[in-house]
Parts: structure tokens; sequence; C-alpha cells
């Protein structure tokens, strides 16, 4: 498989200020990968550099096989700023039109693809309203059109559900997942149980530095975790008759209600049937079992 990006020992400074210190990964083309961290972690910086709008101060950051900024890149990486905004004095039709054009399309085919775009993020009545006719959530949409213009290979997307109500977030997680066949993703954003739902890779930056990359994939030896949700708050006795479970390695406790079961992987087919008629006989209710552990407790190292 070949390579999306690839960055070694990126580094970025502003004066006397690192915002990048030594940044080493790669994803592959097929993934959507996360890009997660508190405020100032670094993310935008990160973004801007491999979007080609800042140069960065050490090391190399490729995409697609050419250097971040490159002219080769031309048409072949969309990007989503966190605070993109349209003028106010034309329609978003108009500037994504204009968008079209700056990346070289003929007028009639930036019309067409501003057509194709808003059709895609359910906008295609809007576009002869300006930007101070739509909603937030709509105007979001719009500019995430923006980002797919001409067919893009990679997009990345810098907080593309933020500030959104839960149906246009959901709008939006369902065409990244919807698209994830034809583009790769790169997402930055704060929601860390959306991106578990859309990402394949994560990637936890904080202070500039590269903490954690998190991957979907799982080792045939590696143990098995089950996630419980209590009904009540777990208690002794539930905790001692769990222990006596075959198969059972260890339970933590990352919140009241919650319990992380890490299990045998050559019992863990067994395991939850016999962990259910245990909370059954004893009377014991839960809200929900799942697999594995959550991003939350894999990155933080909760469990």
């Amino acid at each position: 498989m070949s390579s999306l990006i690839r960055c070694d020992g990126l580094t970025k400074q502003f004066g006397s200020k690192t915002a990048l210190q030594q940044v080493s990964f790669e994803l592959q083309q097929g993934d959507i990968a996360a890009l997660i961290g508190p405020n100032g972690a670094g993310k935008t910086t990160l973004f801007s550099i491999l979007c080609g709008y800042l140069p960065a101060t050490g090391g190399q950051a490729q995409l697609l096989g050419h250097q971040a900024g490159s002219s080769a890149l031309f048409g072949r990486i969309g990007a989503l700023p966190q605070d993109a905004q349209f003028d106010p004095g034309f329609s978003i039709g108009e500037q994504l039109q204009f968008y079209g054009r700056l990346q070289g399309l003929s007028s009639k085919a930036a019309v067409a693809e501003t057509s194709r775009v808003l059709t895609l993020v359910g906008l295609a009545a809007e576009a002869g309203h300006k930007a101070a006719a739509l909603s937030h959530g709509m105007r979001k949409r719009a500019a995430i059109a923006q980002a797919f213009i001409g067919q893009p290979e990679l997009v990345l997307l810098d907080e593309p559900t933020a500030g959104l109500d839960p149906a246009n977030a959901l709008a939006i997680r369902q065409l990244i997942s919807q698209l994830s066949g034809q583009v790769s993703f790169l997402i930055s954003s704060h929601n860390i149980f959306e991106l578990e739902q859309l990402c394949n890779k994560v990637l936890y930056l904080d202070k500039g530095l590269l903490q954690a990359s998190e991957t979907a994939a799982v080792q045939s030896d590696a143990p098995h975790y089950l996630t419980l949700q209590l009904e009540q708050e777990s208690s002794d006795s539930l905790l001692q008759a769990l222990k006596l479970l075959p198969g059972l390695i260890s339970v933590q406790q990352p919140q009241k209600k919650q319990l992380v079961l890490r299990v045998q992987r050559d019992l863990a087919d067994s395991f939850d049937i016999s962990l259910l008629q245990c909370l059954a006989a004893n009377g014991w209710r839960y809200r929900s079992l799942t697999q594995g552990q959550t991003l939350e407790q894999k990155l933080f190292d909760i469990a």
C-alpha cells in the first residue's frame, strides 16, 4: 500500500516557541486518520504545513509522494480550515465556482463541479443564497463542499463538526463514511467519541509532540477487551464474582458505572456468554456490553 502522508522529524518554530517538535508518522492510502489533542497542541500548525500554507522549520512532510506545498499536489488535496468563512457579498454557488476556476477548471466545468459538491452535502437548493441567509450548520456544510472540489485524493478537515447540532454533525459523519472508499481523510477534532466511529488510525498530539499513535489493527495474540456499562455503580460483590470467571485477566473501573475487562483472547468467544450469565444470575443490570476498549481508554491508558 502506498504512503498517503509521511512526516519525518517535522519541526516548526515561531521565534522562541516550538509549535511542533520532531513529529514523525506515516499514513497509508485509504486511511481515515484522526488528529486529536488539547488546544495549543500544534494540530492546526501541522495541518497548515501539510497544506503548504506554512513552511516547516525542520524535518520533512510528504503527501502522496511529494513534498508538502509542491505544485505536483495541485488539485489532489482538499482542505477545510478551522474557521473557514464565505464572502458575504456573493452567493455560495458563485464562490464555489470561483474556487473551481482557481483549480484550473473551465467556467462550464466549475459550474458542474459546484452543483456536484453542493449535492454531496445536501445543499443543491441553496446555491443561490448568500452565507448570511444560511444556518451555521449549512455554512459549515458549504465550507466542507469546497474541500471536495476537483475530487481530491486526500482531504484534510480541521474541526469539521465544531459548533454543530447533532443532526448536522451526524450528516457530516455520514458523508465522510460514505466517501471513505474513494477519498482518504485526516480529520482534526476535539470530539474523541465522534472520531472513534470514523477513523482507523489516531494521532495524539500534545505540546507539539506526538504522544501516541493508535490503529484499529489487533494482533492475534493481543488481549481481548470488553467494556461493560452498568445501570448502577459496581459493588465489591460484583467485582469478586467477575474475577472468578474463566479467562479474565484483569478488571479496571475507569468510571463508577463502567468496567473494562481484559480477557484471554483464546477464551474470548465464550467469555461474554459467561459474563452475561453471571450478571443475570445475580440480578445485576447492565446498559451495554461492547467489544474492545474505547479510544479514550486506549490513548489515556485508563484501563
